[in-house]
């Protein structure tokens, strides 16, 4: 759905013209616009305030390289680009039709040979891509295309080519909570594994119009994700099989992207041996794992999830094994035996003596035996006391600068004509605004930080209207996300964001 060009959008980039608004991210705007020979084009155009952010220009670049690798048939081709302006774009073929999520919003789930076409085309797509040695790490609903020859899947934005410098990837990645397999949230290293599980939730959504691990709060879904069976809704028979394998946890246990294609295609599945039976450990939080649920509570619909750093082998996501937590045997081979100081009387009857002779007052000697009297400890000597060493002078801390405030309001952001309708304070310090302006019909959201953070905080905008579109902005920033604009008319709206380690989001509101 096209929507209408805003005060601050261009009307022209190079030779292309922009007729129209077709969506907004973190990164960027994509257009509609029209080429030199009057052919529809999709424009990507950076967002201004990353303009001059070296990392945002570099993964732009990425984006442009990774999605040149792909086949054609699979994806939108890039057509033209300059990443060297003031304002990077990127320029591809415009593909008719909604997302895969739109369709399902607005038509219902898909079912039988419409889901088993829906099947095979993502699918196809997704073995081309990873033939190209390409890691896709944001397959969803809303990056497949529901083109008229056939769906095709978009967005490189965070892709990476496995072939590149440092091609052993970790969960640096950017992606919405409910499409991430176990190993994103965990820190583990990438493989193709992770768009196969992306893939296995896609279906179950395409099916029943909902992610197989839930889509409420974030906290809850990464926990069903790392601990729980996927909900695999109305798929039955082979294809409910097919996604359950894909959904594994481990992701050695997940078929690649050609043996889901080939199981479509009628060839039975052989999943892969089980791995050996680990050592019985108790299991330890990981602290990277601890620290990931934390941070991923500052992220909207679409987010960015970060891992610390690389561990120098794969480890599982959620437990650890630590040596001395492992259950004892009843009795260790080799171990020593502790020699008690007093024998013990050992409570079973001599034969050799009488009953009677245990209940007489004065028992009678045993002259066959001799009292061994119980040798004296030697003493212990005592351990010499080390020198206290003497305590360092601490040195006094440098009192730390004075926080400046934010030097942007939500009307600056959200731009001309919008007025502040509402807002929810998300901690002590941020706000999430929601502005609407009555000549345009339209409402805009933006979480405004109340201090210029000294490094980038992740911070989201949301904004979703009743029986229409929904956007997100969510990110690293230092003092506002969004804004998210959107056409609301008389619907009601959810409005809501999220600011470090603090989410909110409202119910259906705002009504007319």
């Amino acid at each position: 759905m096209t929507q209408a060009l805003t005060g601050g959008d261009p009307h022209r980039l190079g030779a292309f013209e922009l007729l129209g608004r077709l969506g907004e991210g973190g990164q960027g705007v994509v257009y509609l616009g029209r080429g030199p020979s009057g052919e529809p084009v999709a424009v990507k155009l950076l967002h201004a305030r990353l303009s001059d952010d070296g990392d945002a220009r570099a993964r732009f670049l990425r984006e442009v390289e990774v999605a040149r690798r792909v086949a054609r048939f699979c994806t939108a081709p890039v057509l033209h680009a300059d990443v060297e302006g003031d304002r990077p774009y990127i320029v591809s073929e415009y593909v008719p039709g909604p997302s895969l999520r739109l369709l399902v919003d607005r038509e219902g789930p898909r079912r039988g040979a419409a889901l088993d076409r829906v099947a095979v085309s993502t699918a196809t797509a997704l073995a081309a891509i990873h033939s190209a040695g390409v890691l896709h790490r944001d397959f969803k609903p809303a990056n497949v295309l529901m083109g008229p020859e056939g769906p095709v899947v978009i967005d490189f934005g965070v892709a990476r080519a496995l072939d590149t410098p440092g091609a052993t990837l970790t969960a640096d990645t950017i992606g919405t909570p409910s499409y991430l397999a176990p190993e994103q949230l965990g820190g583990g290293p990438l493989t193709s594994a992770v768009d196969v599980f992306a893939w296995g939730v896609t279906m179950v959504y395409a099916a029943g119009g909902r992610p197989a691990f839930g889509n409420d709060s974030i906290p809850a879904v990464i926990n069903r994700i790392l601990h729980e069976p996927p909900d695999l809704g109305p798929l039955d028979g082979p294809l409910r099989d097919l996604v359950a394998a894909c959904l594994a946890k481990d992701p050695a246990r997940r078929p690649t992207a050609e043996q889901v294609l080939s199981h479509l295609m009628g060839r039975p599945f052989v999943p892969p041996p089980p791995p050996r039976a680990p050592r019985r450990l108790r299991p330890v939080l990981v602290p990277v794992a601890a620290g990931l649920v934390a941070a991923v509570l500052a992220a909207g619909a679409t987010l960015a999830l970060r891992a610390g750093a690389d561990p120098p082998q794969a480890q599982p996501p959620v437990v650890a094994g630590v040596e001395g937590s492992e259950e004892p045997t009843a009795e260790p081979a080799g171990s020593p035996t502790a020699t008690p100081t007093r024998r013990t009387r050992t409570p079973s009857p001599r034969p050799s003596r009488p009953a009677a002779a245990r209940t007489s007052r004065t028992p009678s000697p045993s002259p066959s035996r001799t009292r061994t009297p119980t040798p004296a400890p030697s003493p212990t000597p005592s351990a010499t006391p080390s020198a206290t060493p003497t305590p360092k002078p601490t040195p006094t801390p440098k009192p730390s600068p004075s926080p400046k405030p934010n030097p942007y309001t939500a009307a600056q952001v959200c731009g001309s004509g919008y007025k502040r309708i509402d807002a929810h304070a998300l901690g002590a310090n941020a706000t999430v605004v929601l502005m609407y302006n009555a000549t345009a019909g339209k409402n805009c959201v933006v979480t405004m930080a109340k201090y210029v953070a000294p490094q980038k905080v992740r911070m989201s905008a949301v904004l979703k209207v009743q029986g229409g579109a929904s956007q997100s902005d969510g990110g690293m920033f230092t003092a506002y996300a969004g804004p998210v604009r959107l056409t609301a008319g008389k619907a009601c709206v959810i409005w809501g964001g999220s600011h470090a380690g603090t989410s909110w989001q409202s119910g259906w509101s705002h009504c007319g």
